[in-house]
């Protein structure tokens, strides 16, 4: 079955957009965590500093990836199913890492003692790099192919996942994303520290063009399905080669949205040369999974496409004001994170109304 319906199209790209969604927002915020690491001399001032640029908005980042996981989940149950039973372990780590990448943002600071706050950003390093490496992994072996048999059962090992194509996936999924949390700093921080880590910046975009070309070219000559994602695939190197002036000449804004490009561009091309397969079997080309064998039926589709229509705009509404309200940049390791007076009034507020009772 690879005829999918109108319907079954559009809700592989809807999961394919959430998981942009997840990889743009969530993407800077992992790259900031490793610039913590990279910067780590500099002292637990400098790195509480980077911290707060993203500190508002890391957690309403992570909506995209809760809900894009819980729409695979209704859209695609047996998409959902076959990939935990060959996936169990990596994504079970994936899990552990964002649990315990959760617990160094909200305790870091809950202890004024200086070993305190460095065990926890080295908790941030790892909840930096591990993610992503792990979703580099995890997506390149979905889009390449995995043995499946009858049963739909994954019976592809955990060494067999660890393959060259997934692990130069996952080191450009490091490197892609350290350079667009970079260029978020830029946008965030005042001197000296945004001149800092744009000359990082300036050194990153090297390895992060030579490693994307090599992944993007090896999945679209050997894997892809479809000859139409040379276009995004284009779009994404000529956007990796765009940070490089852009950069240069301090245009931090459209540096960033270069970065935003080239991602949308890898992901349209991964998912795209996918298309009309979710899963395909290496072993036995009829048992891969499809847009079509794998989804849901009509009427449920057609549900959660109308829940989606109610509510989708009121979580872009409500990310867009987000980020305009913790817009301000960050001057030094004792100013308050962006927004914060905001934060305070709203919590003042909330208590002179249970004492008023």
């Amino acid at each position: 079955m690879l005829e999918a319906t109108w319907l079954q199209a559009l809700w592989f790209a809807l999961i394919a957009v959430f998981f942009l969604g997840y990889f743009v927002l969530e993407g800077f915020d992992f790259g900031v965590q490793i610039t913590v690491g990279a910067l780590w001399r500099r002292g637990s001032g400098t790195r509480g500093t980077l911290l707060k640029t993203i500190g508002p908005v890391w957690e309403g980042n992570e909506v995209w990836l809760i809900t894009g996981g819980a729409l695979l989940f209704a859209a695609f149950p047996e998409w959902y199913a076959t990939l935990f039973s060959g996936f169990y372990l990596a994504l079970l780590g994936l899990l552990l890492v964002l649990i315990v990448r959760v617990c160094a943002f909200k305790w870091r600071d809950k202890v004024d003692d200086p070993r305190w706050r460095t065990a926890w950003d080295a908790v941030h390093v790892l909840g930096g790099i591990a993610p992503p490496l792990l979703w580099g992994v995890a997506f390149s072996n979905i889009v390449a192919g995995v043995a499946i048999d009858e049963n739909r059962w994954v019976t592809s090992s955990l060494l067999d996942l660890l393959n060259p194509f997934a692990l130069l996936g996952g080191a450009v999924f490091v490197l892609l994303f350290w350079l667009h949390g970079l260029l978020y700093l830029a946008l965030k921080l005042e001197q000296p520290l945004r001149g800092r880590v744009r000359r990082l910046a300036g050194i990153v975009v090297w390895p992060t063009i030579a490693a994307g070309a090599a992944f993007l070219l090896w999945y679209q000559l050997a894997y892809s399905h479809a000859a139409w994602t040379w276009a995004p695939l284009v779009l994404a190197a000529l956007a990796l080669i765009a940070v490089v002036p852009l950069n240069r000449t301090g245009r931090e804004g459209l540096a960033f949205a270069a970065t935003t490009a080239a991602i949308a561009g890898a992901v349209a091309t991964l998912f795209g040369g996918l298309f009309p397969y979710v899963l395909p079997a290496v072993n036995a080309p009829a048992n891969s999974l499809t847009v079509a064998n794998a989804s849901s039926t009509e009427h449920t589709l057609t549900v959660m496409l109308i829940a989606l229509a109610v509510l989708l705009p009121i979580v872009l509404a409500y990310t867009i004001w987000t980020y305009r309200v913790f817009r301000h940049r960050i001057s030094d390791d004792d100013s308050p994170a962006p927004g914060s007076q905001l934060l305070e009034s709203a919590k003042q507020g909330y208590r002179n109304a249970f004492e008023q009772r």
